[in-house]
């Protein structure tokens, strides 16, 4: 056994490798199939201006061949027993994951393992997956409705905190990256201590920690650095981005929560009632009795020191002015307390269950595992947060909506065929 030490609870297990790097399983007795996690604890977030992508950048050059596999080898080996290999690039982590049936777990493991440690980032395949990244970061600039919330993260954030950068960087640090930055980025970050193993579905804790246990022992520890910045709060006015399009893309938002805070679960409850579903507030106001627009929601970003709540809109250029001022008019409601005890209830239990429904995927659970290490450092049990979200008041809700609404971090990005000195600005208050 390579582990310090195991925590049981129910399905839920727990070891601490020698290495320092934490294995957590959960077993679901219904289903076949195995879904494994890789997570490095680094993303958008810790890199400096120079870097802006690299994290995005290697997270697809794992894929591209170790010593042992070619890139086609890792999708056939996965693909010829019908499993699923992908990998995604955050603000403040990255995660390789595999879904297979539970026989071919050993074989899943195996190639996240391999291409952690023994990827061998080809010069040759650098310049190939290059182009593809600038063909990505140009599939999001000719999407707007994606596009105007990297404009809005780097308002609000600011030009220089690494939280406003975009995830796939931009053209100019893309065409930058080779091989001598990717190592030099691997050594900083890609260490034990900024790792974590997950697992759940049909799987054996031991097995788990038998494979990584060994495998990874060859890992460093690491320093801990890291470059996130303090925080600053959002930046005032609105930022104007003319562009020839159809639409008017909108984000609008205020300061956050951090994902410990107790009080998040308000403020889930919050941003579901003002515009997470059909019912909400602003979707029933601006869509159904105005036919304002066809895509509306508000959104809550998480992260470990800082939050950012918002919301998105498209509209024609004639209405656009309409809509934020109904979004400023719901956020006042909610701060002056205007507040229903039945849409309370009834967001309640959309967000019971739609946490629920998610976690009947052995996908879920395995990321759920995840966000709780790297945020908590603990499993939070189930009947734990639904209790916590059951016990949501009112008056909590509005206590958060006035902690968030901050005028002062009010936040206004607009993407579309609009100039500044078209709007009615001095109307977007709180």
């Amino acid at each position: 056994m390579f582990g310090l030490f195991l925590q049981i609870m129910e399905g839920y297990r727990k070891t601490i490798l020698e290495s320092g790097i934490p294995v957590i399983t959960e077993h679901m007795t219904s289903v076949e199939s195995v879904c494994l996690g890789l997570w490095i604890r680094t993303g958008s977030r810790d890199e400096s201006a120079s870097e802006r992508g690299l994290s995005h950048f290697i997270e697809h050059m794992l894929f591209k061949g170790t010593t042992r596999r070619s890139a086609l080898d890792i999708s056939r080996d996965i693909e010829s027993v019908g499993g699923s290999l992908n990998a995604y690039t955050g603000k403040e982590y990255t995660c390789v994951h595999v879904k297979v049936l539970q026989k071919d777990f050993l074989l899943a493991g195996d190639i996240l393992i391999d291409m952690l440690t023994d990827s061998v980032f080809d010069p040759l395949e650098i310049d190939r997956e290059r182009m593809v990244i600038l063909q990505e970061i140009k599939m999001i600039e000719d999407t707007p409705d994606d596009y105007v919330h990297d404009l809005f993260n780097r308002s609000f954030w600011g030009d220089t905190n690494s939280l406003g950068f975009p995830i796939c960087g931009c053209q100019e640090t893309v065409h930058s990256f080779d091989r001598a930055a990717i190592v030099s980025f691997l050594e900083r970050y890609y260490k034990a201590d900024r790792l974590l193993v997950t697992a759940a579905g049909k799987v054996s804790h031991h097995e788990v920690v038998d494979l990584f246990g060994s495998r990874l022992a060859c890992l460093s520890r690491g320093s801990g650095e890291t470059r996130r910045q303090a925080i600053r709060g959002g930046q005032n006015g609105p930022r104007v981005i003319h562009r020839d399009l159809e639409q008017v893309h909108l984000c609008v938002g205020t300061n956050g929560l951090h994902y410990g805070d107790d009080r998040r679960y308000a403020a889930h409850v919050l941003t579901t009632l003002l515009g997470g579903n059909m019912s909400s507030r602003l979707f029933q106001e601006v869509r159904e009795k105005r036919g304002l627009a066809y895509s509306i929601f508000s959104f809550l970003n998480m992260y470990e020191d800082a939050g950012l709540f918002g919301v998105y809109a498209g509209a024609t250029r004639d209405t656009i002015t309409m809509v934020v001022e109904l979004v400023m008019q719901e956020l006042r409601e909610i701060l002056d307390g205007r507040l229903g005890a039945e849409e309370l209830r009834a967001a309640k239990e959309f967000l019971r269950g739609s946490i629920l429904l998610g976690l009947e995927s052995p996908d879920g659970r395995m990321s759920r595992l995840a966000k709780n290490e790297m945020y908590f450092g603990q499993d939070i049990p189930m009947e734990a947060a639904l209790a916590k979200l059951e016990g949501v008041t009112l008056d909590e809700v509005v206590a958060v909506a006035r902690e968030m609404f901050d005028p002062g971090t009010l936040c206004v990005t607009l993407l579309g065929p609009v100039r500044e000195d078209e709007l009615k600005c001095d109307r977007w208050v709180l």
